[in-house]
């Protein structure tokens, strides 16, 4: 397995070994060791499988208190995945990644707690399949608009699909400090 460090640290891009022929392929997508040995503590509570159609944009959604980490991947299609550090305190507080996952590429994308989280699919359909070291907690979820003009996320769509609640969240700026994780824990 290929581990690429972003520059936002603990995010991380790992590509799996891929084992194909004329048959098709094989690939192991999650071994608590070897995700250990790269940097990704478990363990994982919960999985979860979304399916959305081309120029939906989800998030960006973090949770807290009860922050959860996150290792994501594109079983179908293709998606622009993101992630925001919104730990105050942090020296990169305010930054954001994006990946490009696919079922071509098989990349995962590791979201570590205290970041936000979203996608917008590119590809007619895609299937995205995630694993949470926390269950999900309503009443500890927030959400940031998804064109926040702080953060100034490259999405490669103008008008995405937006659900009603992601278009109703706050800018970064707008949540108290108290709402949101702290660097170094709390």
């Amino acid at each position: 397995m290929n581990v690429i460090q972003t520059k936002l640290p603990g995010v991380l891009v790992l590509e799996p070994q891929l084992f194909g022929d004329e048959r098709g392929y094989f690939l192991e997508t999650w071994r608590s060791t070897r995700y250990e040995d790269a940097g990704i503590p478990g363990p994982f509570v919960q999985d979860n499988v979304a399916f959305s159609g081309k120029g939906i944009l989800r998030g960006l959604h973090f949770q807290h208190p009860q922050s959860q980490g996150k290792l994501v991947q594109v079983l179908s299609g293709e998606v622009l995945d993101v992630a925001v550090d919104v730990r105050v305190g942090s020296p990169t507080f305010g930054q954001w990644v994006g990946e490009r996952l696919s079922e071509a590429n098989h990349r995962q994308m590791y979201v570590p707690p205290g970041f936000a989280h979203g996608y917008c699919v590119l590809s007619e359909t895609a299937l995205f399949s995630y694993k949470c070291t926390d269950f999900y907690s309503p009443e500890a979820e927030i959400g940031i608009i998804w064109n926040d003009p702080d953060l100034d996320i490259e999405w490669p769509i103008t008008a995405p699909v937006v659900s009603p609640k992601d278009a109703g969240h706050p800018s970064l700026k707008e949540i108290p400090p108290d709402r949101l994780p702290h660097f170094g824990g709390g």
